[in-house]
This record gives C-alpha cells, sequence and structure tokens, in this order.
C-alpha cells in the first residue's frame, strides 16, 4: 500500500476543525486525521507493505522547465508551495511520527510523491499494489494484469472509490491505461497544465479511443492522416504540437526515482517507542496512536 501522503494530510486538515489541538494550542487536525486514516486503512486492506511517500519537491525542475505554467498558481513565494500558515508546523510533527512508528517514509531530492509511487509501483513484483490517493493523476497507473489499484478517497477515506482499468474507461470513455495521454490532450487546471486549445474532455476521449496512444496519435497526425479526426481537431492538434512534444514528461510519473533501500514491511511494533511517547504527550495524540498501534497487532 503506497500513501500519497501529502494529497491525504491536506485532506485531513481540511476535513477536521482545527479547533482540534495539542496541549500548548497548537493544531493538530492534520496529524490526528492522517493516524485515524492510516489505522483505517490497514484495518480494512491489511497490507503486507506500507509506504508513506512524500514531496522532496513538490514543483519539479523538470516538469517546469517544460510546461513553466506547472502548479504555477500553487506558489507562494520564490519555490515555495502555498500551504496554510497552520498545516506548516504539521508536516514535520507527521515525519516524526511515522518515523517513530516504523511506517516507511520516502522521497526522493527533485520528485514529487507521485513519482516516489510511480517508481515503487514499477518495481513492485508482481502482485497486489494499492495507491491511496486524492489525485486523479495516478489514475495513470492501474493495471489489471498484476493488478495495481488506486484508493481513491474523493468520498472519503470510509467510502473509498476502488479504480480500475473498468472504472477508467466507465468514468471517462478510454482505454483503461490510457489516463496520461487523455489528461494530456484535455490538460488539468488544478495543476496548471494548457491541455491542447479547443480539445475537451470528449473529444480527448474520442481521440485517444481511436488512435489508443498519444503516440500513436502523434505519428497519424505528423504523417498526414486525416481518417480518425473530429471535425476541426486536427488542426487545433497541429497548433498544439510544442506542447504535445513535452507534456508527456510533465503528466506521466517517473519510474525511476532514485529511491534508498528501505525495509517497507507493516511494522507491528513501534521502531521508538520512546519518542511515540514523547510525541504523544507534547501533541496530544495518545487516542489516535494507541488505536493504530491496536490495529498494527493484529
Amino acid at each position: 500500500m503506497l500513501l500519497d501522503t501529502p494529497s491525504l494530510y491536506f485532506r485531513a486538515f481540511y476535513g477536521i476543525p482545527e479547533s482540534m489541538t495539542a496541549p500548548d494550542g497548537m493544531p493538530v487536525n492534520a496529524v490526528r486525521g492522517l493516524i485515524d486514516m492510516i489505522s483505517t486503512l490497514v484495518k480494512t486492506y491489511e497490507p503486507a507493505e506500507l509506504v508513506a511517500t512524500m514531496d522532496a519537491d513538490w514543483r519539479p525542475a523538470f516538469r517546469v522547465a517544460a510546461i513553466p505554467t506547472y502548479k504555477a498558481h500553487r506558489v507562494a513565494h520564490g519555490h515555495t508551495e502555498e500551504v496554510p500558515d497552520t498545516l506548516v508546523p504539521q508536516i514535520p510533527v507527521i515525519e516524526q511520527v511515522l518515523d517513530a512508528l516504523g511506517v516507511a517514509r520516502l522521497e526522493s531530492g527533485g520528485y514529487e510523491a507521485d513519482d516516489v509511487i510511480g517508481t515503487l509501483t514499477h518495481r513492485a513484483a508482481p502482485g497486489a499494489v494499492d495507491v491511496v490517493t486524492g489525485d486523479r493523476d495516478l489514475f495513470q497507473l492501474v493495471d489489471d494484469s498484476r493488478p495495481v489499484r488506486i484508493l481513491y478517497t474523493a468520498r472519503g477515506i470510509r467510502n473509498l472509490q476502488v479504480v480500475d482499468e473498468a472504472w477508467v474507461s466507465a468514468k471517462y470513455g478510454i482505454p483503461g491505461r490510457g489516463y496520461a495521454d487523455f489528461a494530456t490532450l484535455r490538460g488539468d487546471p488544478s495543476d496548471g497544465l494548457p491541455g491542447v486549445s479547443g480539445v475537451g474532455e470528449k473529444t480527448a476521449a474520442s481521440l485517444i479511443t481511436r488512435f489508443g496512444t498519444l503516440d500513436a496519435l502523434l505519428e497519424a497526425l505528423d504523417s498526414g492522416q486525416t481518417d480518425g479526426f473530429p471535425a476541426g481537431a486536427r488542426t487545433k492538434l497541429a497548433a498544439a504540437r510544442d506542447y504535445l512534444r513535452v507534456a508527456p514528461a510533465v503528466v506521466e510519473v517517473a519510474p525511476d526515482a532514485p529511491l534508498p533501500a528501505t525495509d517497507l514491511a507493516l511494522p507491528a511494533k513501534p521502531r521508538d517507542p520512546e519518542a511515540l511517547v514523547r510525541l504523544a504527550d507534547r501533541y496530544g495524540l495518545d487516542g489516535p496512536l494507541n488505536r493504530l498501534l491496536n490495529t498494527l497487532k493484529r
């Protein structure tokens, strides 16, 4: 089980009131919410391995170089992401709690958590992989043959949508493995990804269904083929050729981010019990930590 940790702690932060505080008054809503999410996930799905992936770089240079608008609207100043002031101090606490528990926590310099997930999925031996996220970008990883599924948090952690190839096909009308190519054409304003001007979701779905992959579509475009292109789409795609040349490197998650050798096994007991007690006392985390520890013992 691979956790898109930033996606989950942002969800916890906005879903739980900031009145949930430590003894000194510091909000710990994201910390408590994430711990309870992990407890629910472990109890429900019983993973043998668990990884909390992190953003070493929320806006990697290689993506910005390809498409400068990538996540530009989320920049607070310089290269810093716009994050609520009361969430910022909770992130180091989350990291300390995960480390004291012994939950594998992985990041890779110059890459996002999505890339760590993509790399771990690529490396994994055949067998079930569940990715927990609220980010549609990771739908590109679904693979029924292994199987790789997305546990999508849009409806909450207790009402997860299980996303597989059939779900992607039914939702978007595309081949189950075609989400990255579809998203490249359609674009994604939430990530500052422009897409092809004038090509919406229906046309993007039609093109990917007709040609199978973006590479095949571009080969047809460059060869002068006219069959299979909806009215007006060929002209729009030709005008966006420069964008389509670089966009896949932005949309597709990396399969080869450098990662250290790490024990990914779900811990049966805390790695550092004394540190965990100190964190529980300092931040008032007894309740959620005890629930998680009881779940881990099963």
